[in-house]
């Protein structure tokens, strides 16, 4: 094979999605496979719709996700002067045509055509003008796009994940090339884009095939070669719709922001379509560079189970060290104001602690937040089911009695804590768990949770007292 150049070419024209993502990836990991090149190309040829802004999203997304490009990135807003030349040249061979009828006038046909059940193909008016007619609108600087004149042949290609595509001249119209303003269309703009960035496989989502066609009479109206195509099958959320914002979360951004690692969300998006040929799930980089291939990627539609991507989040945090998991932790402790920075670098080992206890619980780091929020706090929501459930009049009482002796409890760790537990519950013919639920309980507003002892411990002997006399002195154990 040679070179293989793959390229990300997004337009800056809303969020950086995750359909987008995985249409990154894939080309960067087939680049990656085959030691080629990644090359990024930003598609803003739509200048009321592109925004700078936009731009900057894409490129924090794929950096995010550690996609890190060979060359570019390239703006086809600068390359006008390149397109403008190609299409001189497509004049002279006669293979498109000036097209003089104004947009909101054919939009009207087409309505008009489409309220009737009746296809609308444009009818190359403009290619039937007189020399005399032509004259007239150029002396009027009637304003005038360029459309590609269809040959009267089938276009057929074989995609690498699709297989043989064939589409009918009949169903393709004389499409525009070059708009009146003087901007490129999008498959002019792709097709010498691709060709004079020496483009070998072109890998985008499945939305666009049916601009493979078009694309194809321009490279042969051109005299280019033709790269290879794969077309990436859609995502879909879990009702098999099209992934959209009713399923939540679509900006790839988002997810960060949420707590997902950019190394699972690469694993997760990696196998939304292709398989490594196993039944392995959680892969590390290298190992899904090295099995990559456009052959294993199925044509069927995917669909994005977010459980999993919090699952394959889950292991993901589980394999980071304490020191590393604090690090990424901090940012949402400081968020919700739980501690300053100088505080939580002040108390480190206390809050590695608290990391270590709470690894195996965290889907994703923002998990901490309420799943954590009674190491920090005695300002938290209690679970009013687990009250009603675990506490009764009785369970006040043997609280009472053993708060009153927790107050003896020196020094106050884990191991002291339990000891001190268990022994109560002996000296008082009660089961361990006739106290340990309702302590819980309690003291972190939760029914589940980590080791109690340990919980204990890092919230500290004061605040555990506080909570369970607050609770006993409002009567909280007897509601319901």
């Amino acid at each position: 094979m040679s070179e293989v150049r793959v390229r990300m070419a997004p337009s800056p024209t809303g969020f950086f999605h995750v359909g987008s993502a995985r249409t990154a990836l894939y080309n960067w990991l087939f680049a990656r496979h085959h030691k080629g090149k990644f090359i990024l190309r930003v598609e803003d040829t739509d200048v009321t719709r592109s925004s700078k802004e936009m731009i900057q999203v894409i490129l924090d997304g794929l950096t995010w996700l550690g996609l890190n490009w060979d060359e570019g990135p390239y703006f086809q807003s600068q390359r006008v002067q390149s397109y403008n030349y190609y299409v001189q040249q497509l004049l002279k061979n006669k293979s498109v045509y000036y097209c003089y009828c104004r947009p909101e006038d054919l939009e009207k046909e087409k309505q008009a055509a489409y309220k009737q059940k009746i296809d609308w193909h444009y009818d190359r008016r403009c290619l039937y003008l007189s020399p005399a007619e032509r004259e007239e609108k150029e002396k009027l600087n009637i304003p005038k796009a360029v459309r590609f004149l269809v040959p009267d042949k089938p276009v057929e290609y074989n995609d690498i994940i699709h297989g043989k595509v064939r589409r009918e001249a009949s169903d393709i119209e004389d499409f525009i090339i070059m708009r009146h303003n003087g901007m490129p269309t999008y498959n002019l703009a792709c097709v010498i884009d691709d060709y004079e960035m020496g483009i070998s496989h072109v890998i985008r989502a499945v939305e666009h095939i049916t601009n493979t066609p078009k694309q194809l009479l321009l490279y042969e109206a051109l005299g280019f070669k033709k790269p290879a195509f794969a077309h990436l099958p859609l995502i879909l959320g879990e009702d098999k719709k099209k992934l959209s914002k009713r399923h939540g979360a679509v900006s790839l951004m988002s997810y960060r922001d949420q707590g997902f690692l950019p190394e699972a969300m690469v694993n997760f998006l990696s196998l939304l379509g292709w398989s490594p040929g196993s039944d392995k799930e959680i892969m590390k980089i290298g190992e899904i560079i090295k099995s990559f291939s456009l052959e294993r990627i199925n044509p069927a539609n995917a669909v994005f189970d977010i459980k999993k991507l919090e699952w394959m989040n889950g292991q993901y945090i589980m394999n980071l060290s304490v020191e590393d998991l604090s690090e990424l932790l901090k940012p949402y402790v400081v968020k919700c104001k739980f501690m300053t920075k100088e505080d939580l670098d002040h108390r480190r080992d206390w809050f590695l602690k608290i990391c270590k206890l709470m690894q195996p619980r965290l889907r994703v780091l923002s998990d901490l937040e309420k799943r954590s929020r009674f190491f920090f706090s005695d300002d938290f929501d209690y679970d009013k089911s687990a009250l009603s459930k675990n506490c009764n009049q009785n369970t006040q009482t043997m609280i009472k009695k053993y708060l009153i002796s927790m107050e003896d409890i020196e020094p106050f760790n884990a191991d002291t804590i339990e000891q001190h537990l268990r022994n109560f519950a002996t000296e008082n013919n009660l089961k361990a768990r006739d106290i340990i639920h309702p302590v819980r309980i309690f003291v972190t507003g939760q029914e589940g949770g980590p080791g109690l002892f340990e919980t204990l411990e890092l919230v500290g002997k004061d605040a555990c007292l506080k909570r369970l006399k607050k609770i006993i002195a409002e009567d909280r154990g007897s509601d319901g």
